[in-house]
């Protein structure tokens, strides 16, 4: 029997409502399974934290979250809680910096033609998975203040040899379990840290003579998502370029409330929805759970639980094939609750 211990960040706005879900499905799979018993840990962290406490990442909630197994986060921050320098709180970025996840990893599967505005595609020609940079890049110097009545301001790019093969390793490793193909998203024409990345990459990818390989400028890649979406296996790119790519990406298999992600390190792992708080929508029931169950799917592959989240995921699969089971983001009128309803029918 494997007894998880499970921290859960419920955050600020849909992060209660969609975690919720996720941990319905979860406890759903632990009563059909001989050797999952799962231990779920609430953790209060985010901007309500802040409220309450002066702090949204208090310490001792850091160390709690590294005495479990795994770390299942809803969504972080609203957008009249900043920082001094008028940035948004977010320690779901902070939580990646401490502890290190710099595998920012983002599934993007199609489960249904009718979720994608793109014409005539099927749901084999979108899944591809977008490895992002996540402790480094244009995130660098998010913490920097600046004066307000400055003339100007700056930011660095910041991509080291270090971060950048590892990542670049990552992706590789992963493409070996795929399609065996892995596409450079960078703008090395024009930015010298994104010619280093690719350098590195280059360097990286003599180690895998067996994988198919291809270099993009994101703005070009940007065109291909849309266009030809069935040309990608797994992506790698810098943080910020994968912080945008990824929302494009979810916008072509139905927009954020159906896309997972994971922040993975050596040690630790978050997994969360890739969409924000929405707090015009929060406590109306109506806010999309499948990005969380599925981010909670990620969470028991990387548990080596990997037939339980086929499970989740073939669920998931399994309830939207009913025309009717839609929540109102990708074109229906059913509920959260009647959604994760669906899904805990179909396992």
């Amino acid at each position: 029997m494997s007894h998880l211990h499970i921290a859960v960040l419920e955050g600020d706005g849909i992060g209660p409502e969609v975690t919720a879900s996720a941990v319905r499905v979860l406890k759903a799979v632990e009563a059909l399974s001989d050797d999952l018993d799962f231990d779920f840990e609430h953790i209060s962290v985010g901007a309500g934290e802040y409220l309450k406490s002066g702090n949204p990442l208090p310490a001792q909630a850091l160390d709690r979250m590294r005495a479990c197994d795994a770390i299942l986060l809803g969504a972080m921050g609203l957008p009249h809680v900043r920082w001094p320098n008028g940035t948004e709180m977010a320690p779901q970025v902070e939580i990646r910096e401490v502890l290190d996840l710099y595998q920012g990893i983002r599934p993007v599967r199609l489960y249904r033609p009718s979720l994608t505005p793109l014409k005539g595609r099927q749901p084999d020609d979108i899944d591809f998975v977008l490895f992002r940079e996540n402790t480094e890049g244009l995130f660098w110097e998010r913490k920097c203040s600046h004066d307000p009545r400055a003339d100007a301001v700056e930011n660095a790019m910041r991509v080291t040899r270090h971060g950048t093969e590892r990542i670049v390793r990552a992706a590789f490793e992963a493409a070996l379990r795929r399609r065996r193909k892995v596409s450079l998203v960078d703008k090395a024409n024009v930015l010298p840290a994104m010619a280093f990345f690719r350098a590195v990459f280059d360097e990286v990818a003599e180690s895998y003579p067996q994988v198919e390989t291809e270099r993009l400028y994101v703005d070009a890649t940007a065109l291909y998502l849309v266009q030809q979406p069935e040309r990608f296996d797994v992506l790698v790119t810098e943080n910020m370029f994968g912080d945008i790519l990824s929302d494009l990406a979810a916008g072509i298999v139905g927009g954020m409330g159906m896309a997972p992600s994971a922040d993975i390190g050596d040690t630790y792992a978050v997994f969360q929805p890739a969409h924000g708080t929405a707090p015009d929508i929060a406590g109306k029931g109506i806010a999309n759970p499948l990005a969380t169950i599925l981010s909670a799917a990620m969470m028991l592959d990387w548990l080596d639980h990997g037939a339980a989240g086929h499970a989740i995921r073939d669920a998931v699969e399994g309830a939207l094939r009913d025309p009717a089971c839609r929540t109102a983001d990708i074109g229906g009128g059913v509920t959260g609750l009647e959604m994760t309803d669906a899904v805990i029918g179909k396992l």
